[in-house]
């Protein structure tokens, strides 16, 4: 069965956001403080794809990052800027504020994509946008003083980090940025090991670290990396927004962490106007 561009960057980026949505939890769950769990989201995904990577491309590795050119060093530096205040702002604010900040991230790449790409969007997605747009300020009126200022800031950040990765991703479609994004994951690591108290990991970190790097980190970061070649930036942030009230449930189901009325309700707006969306985007097929 052969898939279309549509269905094939769907495909990826849906997969890749169902394996993000436990992230939130874990880190939660997590005893390492901020830089010791950034340390092992860089390091632990790296060597991983690495490996994967070197069994693909073997000694042409190299040529395959530098043929990256400057996309790849771009997307190497917003790629670290963001994995890092991701983890800080879920750590000084309510799950549900970062993931509510995140959710702004498919209007900030369909701005960002008109102006530099010329790339409009057909109607259903500004319509998508619009709505899920509406939802999240919805949900950001109670949301936002749950949480501290830094948090709910660098939530900001991270939105905008995914929205000018996936244009850079879609301004190179016709190469892989994979080499690139591994650079960048070990770029993370080095810079989290000048904070680190220590590398060495106890009790339950044993086990929730290392699940969390590879399903929630690892496997995510590969398909995210991959979904922009084949249909917009806009339509690969807007699966994000599923994140916005699929992690939040996670937190609220172990540990009780429950997101308010307003977060329930504009989640649930979110997630049927993506699954409308979605059956559009592929009955045009």
């Amino acid at each position: 069965m052969q898939f279309s561009n549509q269905k094939k960057g769907m495909l990826l980026a849906f997969t890749a956001v169902m394996f993000i949505t436990p992230d939130s939890l874990l880190i939660r769950l997590a005893d390492a403080n901020s830089w010791n769990l950034i340390f092992y989201r860089g390091i632990i995904p790296f060597l991983i794809v690495l490996f994967g990577l070197i069994i693909i491309y073997k000694t042409k590795l190299l040529k395959e990052l530098i043929g990256n050119g400057w996309h790849g060093i771009a997307y190497s530096f917003v790629f670290t800027i963001t994995n890092i205040v991701f983890v800080i702002s879920i750590e000084n604010t309510n799950v549900a504020n970062t993931l509510i900040m995140i959710a702004l991230a498919p209007m900030l790449s369909a701005i960002i994509s008109f102006i530099f790409l010329k790339e409009n969007l057909d109607k259903k997605t500004w319509t998508a946008i619009a709505i899920t747009t509406l939802a999240v300020i919805y949900i950001f009126y109670d949301a936002l003083d749950a949480g501290d200022f830094l948090g709910n800031f660098l939530g900001l950040v991270t939105a905008m980090g995914l929205a000018v990765g996936a244009n850079i991703i879609r301004s190179a479609k016709k190469i892989s940025l994979v080499p690139s994004a591994m650079l960048g994951k070990l770029m993370v690591a080095l810079i989290a090991l000048l904070f680190v108290d220590t590398i060495k990991l106890e009790g339950d970190d044993l086990i929730i670290i290392p699940i969390m790097s590879i399903i929630c980190v690892a496997i995510p970061f590969v398909l995210v990396t991959l979904a922009p070649r084949y249909i917009t930036a806009a339509e690969v942030n807007l699966f994000f927004l599923l994140e916005t009230i699929l992690g939040p449930l996670w937190v609220w189901l172990i540990i009780k962490e429950q997101p308010s009325f307003e977060t329930i309700l504009g989640g649930g707006v979110i997630v049927l106007t993506i699954g409308i969306h979605s059956i559009l985007s592929l009955r045009k097929i």
